[in-house]
């Protein structure tokens, strides 16, 4: 007898087991040696009348819906269901399980496989970020049979390990129908386990997700063999896998990259952080002119590429529907952004350009909006781009067609707020983003005046971050201004080495809040109130789901100390 089903749940050193560590050694068992996990699923069996997993179909072969229970059954199965989630603090729903930040346990995803049989109308199932079932995923697996329409899996961050993603790929073929895969954040994912994995989706499947996976050249070459078998792969996301691109010539990502020319329906490919460099560019480019469908292209975070775009350039001309081009942080050179502005004329479907963190783009903001279609360019953020007074003067060009305008950490942007202010177009703009821009009193009262026109009547999100310079009467008069009723997201914090008094303007703020009824997150980090202040702003927030951001140490100690409660955080 093994020593978790002895009586006394020794080890083999002869110390006493804790119930859960049983628990979990059934679960861990290979599926060729399973045995029933005990007491619980003896219980559940009686209940539900199915059998043990010895006793389960072999989901290899041809999936045949269960037949249904009868009525009473299934209303005692739905009450059981509804009781879990209730536990849980969720709702249920037939045809979607949402159990995502949920602390799930290994003892809560058996009692979860235990009530599949009474969902099977299932279509989609997230248990992401619950980083205690790493490890005992088979529990759920195991039972996919009982839930074969899923279209939707996401085990995001669940510290999934090699064991988990073997079962996982046995389960998978129970799924027939399964189109959105998503098991990123989980480092143990990447290696052998995965490979295997790979093997076993099926032609359905339009999305794949296994950002920072921990991916291997290895999985590269995997990846490759997998596009093939997949006709409908839509989007397919690798992001933050630097170890892809390893050996020194790329050989493995190079074969990969050869492989995505035959992933016609292609629209999304994200490669953010993978370590890409110039030669692992020229073997993506002759794919691209492969993929007429592709709508999204990201290849930010790869500094190593830098001086190598015009390898790429040569073939984006060929990707005609492309709408989305994001090069952010990736130390583009003078060469690589010239080479750029070549081809981007070509690109007249492109409506969303990402530069951002490349200080040379400071130096062709002219060229670079002249070559865009600029009336259907939506985003085109410049942070961190070095911006001198030409080149945000060329930016204006491009602003009245932006809903979203980025200009953070530009210091230029100061004293000169008002030129962009004026190229908006009234209810366009949804976005603004002036963070670290040392913005003077004179900027904010233009902004007002702005506000006041009602010229931001749909702007969602505001950021004034980091702009400590700006006088008491600047913070009063946008807050005062009105106009922004659609407001859902405004960043008034000061930098982490700042500190200042709030009382002159709190009082504004708190008369303005009702006329701001889509906020939903206000930050006012490193700003200073006394108690009092912050019972005021408290208050006048209570009765609305509003996130007020203050510095959580100073916000707890002070009003838990006077005996109320806290702003909502």
């Amino acid at each position: 007898m093994e020593a978790a089903d002895s009586p006394q749940g020794r080890d083999g050193a002869g110390q006493r087991r804790s119930p859960l560590d049983v628990l979990m050694s059934q679960i861990r068992r290979k599926r060729s040696d399973r045995k029933p996990l005990g007491r619980f699923l003896s219980w559940t069996s009686e209940r539900t009348g199915t059998g043990t997993p010895e006793d389960e179909p072999d989901c290899r072969e041809e999936t045949r819906p269960s037949p249904a229970p009868p009525e009473g059954e299934r209303d005692v199965g739905w009450g059981r269901v509804c009781a879990f989630l209730q536990k849980l603090g969720k709702k249920a729903d037939s045809r979607s399980l949402s159990l995502a930040h949920c602390d799930l346990t290994a003892t809560d995803l058996l009692e979860l496989a235990s009530l599949l049989q009474s969902l099977p109308q299932l279509e989609e199932v997230d248990v992401s970020w619950n980083d205690l079932i790493g490890g005992s995923l088979m529990a759920i697996t195991s039972h996919f049979q009982l839930v074969s329409g899923v279209r939707t899996l996401r085990l995001c961050g669940c510290r999934l390990d090699g064991e988990d993603v073997a079962a996982l790929g046995e389960g998978l073929g129970c799924t027939p129908l399964l189109e959105i895969l998503d098991l990123s954040w989980n480092s143990g994912v990447g290696g052998g386990a995965l490979q295997n994995l790979l093997g076993r989706l099926q032609p359905p499947l339009r999305e794949l997700h296994l950002v920072a996976c921990q991916l291997t050249e290895a999985d590269s070459s995997a990846l490759g063999g997998m596009v093939a078998t997949l006709p409908r792969l839509c989007v397919l996301d690798v992001s933050c896998n630097p170890q892809l691109v390893k050996d020194s010539n790329g050989a493995a990502f190079n074969q990969f990259a050869a492989s995505l020319s035959q992933a016609t329906p292609l629209t999304t490919l994200r490669l953010q952080a993978c370590g890409l460099t110039a030669d692992s560019l020229a073997a993506l480019g002759t794919s691209l002119s492969s993929l007429p469908s592709l709508r999204e292209l990201d290849l930010s975070c790869n500094k190593h590429l830098s001086g190598g775009l015009s390898h790429l350039t040569f073939y984006l001309a060929h990707v005609a529907h492309l709408e989305s081009l994001d090069l952010h942080l990736c130390a583009l050179t003078r060469a690589d952004l010239e080479a750029l502005i070549q081809v981007l004329p070509t690109l007249t479907a492109l409506t969303q350009l990402d530069l951002s963190s490349n200080k040379e783009v400071g130096g062709v903001v002219h060229p670079l909006v002249s070559s865009l279609p600029l009336t259907q360019m939506r985003r085109l953020p410049l942070n961190s781009c070095s911006l001198s007074q030409e080149s945000f003067t060329a930016l204006t060009l491009a602003v009245p067609h932006l809903r979203s305008v980025d200009v953070s950490w530009c210091k230029v942007v100061g004293g000169r707020l008002a030129l962009l202010l004026d190229a908006l177009q009234p209810s366009v703009i949804v976005e603004l983003r002036l963070s670290s821009c040392q913005l003077s009193a004179d900027d904010l009262h233009h902004l007002a005046a702005v506000c006041r026109r009602g010229s931001l009547s749909s702007l969602r999100v505001l950021d004034l971050s980091y702009n400590g310079s700006v006088a008491d009467d600047g913070w009063s008069a946008v807050l005062a201004a009105g106009g922004l009723a659609s407001l859902e997201d405004l960043d008034l914090s000061l930098r982490p080495s700042a500190s200042a008094s709030c009382s002159a303007w709190l009082p504004v703020l708190i008369r303005a809040l009702p006329q701001m009824p889509a906020l939903t997150r206000l930050a006012l980090q490193r700003w200073t109130a006394t108690s009092q202040e912050r019972r005021r702003l408290s208050h006048g927030t209570k009765n609305r789901a509003l996130l007020v951001e203050w510095d959580s140490d100073v916000t707890d100690s002070t009003l838990q100390s006077s005996g109320h409660d806290t702003p909502e955080e």
